[in-house]
């Protein structure tokens, strides 16, 4: 069992930072901020530990996993400029290895996920000509136990109406209608700052690996199975 957990100062600093969401407060408190932060790197850097052993992790440390605390507001509304969750993600290596896994870490709102935020116009074609080829193998993962008790069901934003190029009866329509395709689990704070939050992050990441080991099959292949990688 892992000795390294999220503490509960982690999420409490998070609160603050929240209320108080403005540089002057921040700079006055910079040092507890570095000294929190440095608890969430070694989180990661055991979670990345953990994710090696069942995947092939492109990002080499916790810290490079991590999300910036600053917010980049030149094209937000939201004005803020501080980030008031702790936030990272691991890329997969190689371009045979489609897919990345998040966390998310905020008293109240904690969840992880994975999948596809914005696929390129070209990938998301190529996924959907596969769910009109045959859809079964998909449907079949969504079905699974181990998919349905960590995820419930697929996520992600839906057009209304028939995509270009396909027909409105055709029998795979609602999952042709996704524009993204995300897995998400959320977590309660009693779980996050329990003993064991580790092995359950890497647990769901690990229930995501049939879904993105068919995505990266569809996504580096043509229609006829043929490598295009």
């Amino acid at each position: 069992m892992s000795k390294i957990k999220i503490e509960e100062s982690n999420l409490n600093f998070l609160k603050l930072l929240k209320k108080n969401n403005n540089r002057d407060w921040f700079n006055l408190h910079k040092e507890r901020y570095l000294s929190e932060k440095q608890n969430i790197e070694l989180f990661a850097d055991e979670l990345l530990l953990e994710m090696n052993k069942h995947d092939v992790i492109e990002t080499v440390s916790g810290k490079k996993s991590l999300h910036r605390i600053y917010r980049d507001v030149r094209f937000s509304k939201e004005k803020t400029p501080y980030n008031s969750h702790w936030g990272g993600s691991f890329k997969r290596a190689t371009k045979l290895r489609r897919g990345s896994y998040y966390f998310h870490i905020e008293s109240g709102n904690t969840f992880l996920a994975g999948g596809f935020w914005g696929p390129e116009p070209a990938d998301l074609k190529r996924i959907r000509d596969e769910f009109a080829y045959d859809a079964k193998e998909f449907r079949a993962i969504l079905k699974n136990k181990k998919f349905v008790s960590n995820f419930g069901t697929l996520k992600g934003e839906q057009i209304k109406t028939t995509p270009k190029g396909f027909k409105a009866d055709d029998n795979a329509i609602d999952l042709l209608r996704y524009k993204q395709f995300l897995l998400i689990r959320k977590f309660t704070d009693k779980e996050v700052l329990g003993p064991n939050f580790v092995k359950q992050v890497k647990e769901t990441f690990v229930a995501m690996r049939p879904f993105l080991n068919y995505m990266s099959e569809v996504l580096t292949t043509d229609v006829n199975g043929i490598s295009i990688v």
